[in-house]
């Protein structure tokens, strides 16, 4: 869901891509400064609790890195459900992902 402001962001910015992919307005707690440094390719360790907005933190670098032609970005998660839940949502966002795992013949 895109409002007007949205347009007033730069569309290779954390902000753009969490307003204009997720809808978004600002950032929770840590999660812009763990973003920033994940999209300048550096790395984190991330401990929040279930809700905390973890997995904000890994997709929306990823986007950013991929409009910026970066390449792509690999995530690591034990949950089947969960990667399936989100990556149904990003492709229901309109960004491309895709998920192997166990399930898959």
């Amino acid at each position: 869901m895109q409002s007007p402001s949205d347009h007033s962001f730069a569309p290779d910015t954390p902000q753009a891509v969490l307003s204009q992919v997720f809808g978004y307005s600002a950032f929770r707690g840590p999660q812009a400064e763990i973003v920033e440094q994940l999209a300048a390719g550096g790395d984190a360790l991330v401990l929040m609790p279930t809700g905390g907005g973890k997995s904000l933190c890994y997709q929306v670098p990823a986007i950013l890195r991929h409009r910026r032609g970066q390449g792509v970005a690999v995530v690591v998660s034990p949950l089947i459900a969960l990667m399936h839940d989100q990556v149904g949502a990003l492709e229901e966002a309109g960004v491309h992902a895709a998920f192997l795992n166990s399930s898959l013949t």
